[in-house]
């Protein structure tokens, strides 16, 4: 009896051990997967900035050849009306 009690006493703690050492590993996994979340969230913020400032740049381009345009046009029909 005693022999039995102790068996599984020591079944137990290695069983414990057992669940004790992957609950340790998943806690050093989620903090990686933490980290490595943060890293992607950084990398994403960036990219979403960069992106914006480089449609910003492409708005004001467009924007200044609208004027151009406008002017060219402009200055044709003043040399249309010029000639008549």
């Amino acid at each position: 009896m005693n022999n039995i009690t102790v068996l599984f006493g020591t079944l137990i703690t290695l069983l414990l051990s057992v669940v004790a050492y992957f609950i340790k590993q998943l806690h050093t996994d989620f903090k990686s997967m933490e980290k490595d979340l943060i890293e992607v969230k950084t990398m994403a913020l960036i990219i979403k900035t960069e992106f914006k400032s480089g449609n910003d740049l492409l708005n004001q381009k467009v924007e200044y050849l609208e004027k151009r345009v406008s002017n060219i046009e402009l200055t044709i029909i003043k040399n249309q009306d010029y000639e008549k």
